[in-house]
């Protein structure tokens, strides 16, 4: 197994500091692969995966605090309810600048898989590849039953403070942003169809087949919307964050993915 390298960034932004890291194996392949996270999470939420993900394909793998995130600044306000599709020109295009990504894979998890969609098709000449990982394409009853249930649990002080523990002071920020965004009636019809049609690069949606914040309509209608090549993959007896739950299965299928995307290159 290669070893890796991890560096840490502090990165300047009209509204703050972003926070990123990155994982590199000691000898790279290709392009590097960016992560953007989901409604709850940050850098350190990916845990082990950037790494395993760094040495199983030879490729830097690189994961940020959006605004109002883990470790970077806080933001003031309510989110606007464009959150999703300005992710490409708000701390993306920060992190792609000032990191100089001529090139890149892009994985995203869950709303970090919408966001995603939406960089991949802004930066059209330079997304190599598309991942999604349990992400959501549309507003759908079950994505809101699942936020329900989840604003009931994080009732208790015990799991806010586990919130706390990766968002200090910013975890109710963090929490009510994404409970209150996606229940307003104003993002009830909110969907990726208009970012998909842009994204030609090859792209390979994830999903588990018991994803308690979205059904398996989302990666078909992803696949589907997509005008470049775009293939599915469900994984049985999974739930929101197949890469913790099937580590194993999911790392086969990026790699599949990503040797089959470097072909698809010109030389």
């Amino acid at each position: 197994m290669q070893s890796t390298y991890t560096r840490q960034y502090r990165i300047d932004t009209p509204r703050g500091r972003l926070f990123a890291q990155s994982w590199s194996p000691s000898e790279e392949r290709a392009a590097p692969i960016v992560l953007l996270h989901d409604s709850l999470g940050c850098v350190a939420l990916w845990r082990t995966f950037p790494e395993r993900l760094a040495q199983a394909s030879g490729r830097q793998v690189i994961a940020y605090d959006r605004l109002g995130f883990g470790c970077s600044d806080a933001v003031a306000g309510k989110l606007p309810l464009s959150f999703i599709d300005d992710e490409a020109h708000g701390s993306f295009r920060a992190l792609y600048r000032e990191l100089k990504l001529n090139q890149f894979v892009l994985m995203g998890h869950s709303v970090g898989g919408g966001m995603a969609v939406g960089c991949a098709a802004a930066y059209k000449e330079a997304c190599l590849g598309l991942i999604t990982e349990s992400a959501q394409a549309f507003v759908e009853p079950a994505t809101l039953t699942g936020i329900r249930a989840a604003e009931r649990q994080f009732a208790s002080a015990e799991q806010l403070e586990k919130l706390r523990r990766y968002h200090g002071e910013k975890a109710e920020w963090v929490l009510r942003t994404w409970i209150d965004t996606w229940s307003a009636d104003a993002f009830s019809q909110w969907n990726l169809d208009k970012q998909l049609s842009k994204v030609h690069c090859p792209l390979l949606a994830l999903h588990g087949d018991q994803d308690e914040y979205g059904s398996q309509q989302h990666p078909e209608r992803i696949c589907a919307q997509a005008s470049g090549p775009a293939s599915l993959q469900v994984f049985a007896n999974c739930g929101h964050v197949p890469h913790r739950e099937h580590p194993d299965a999911v790392m086969a299928a990026i790699t599949v993915f990503l040797a089959s995307s470097d072909k698809a290159v010109p030389a």
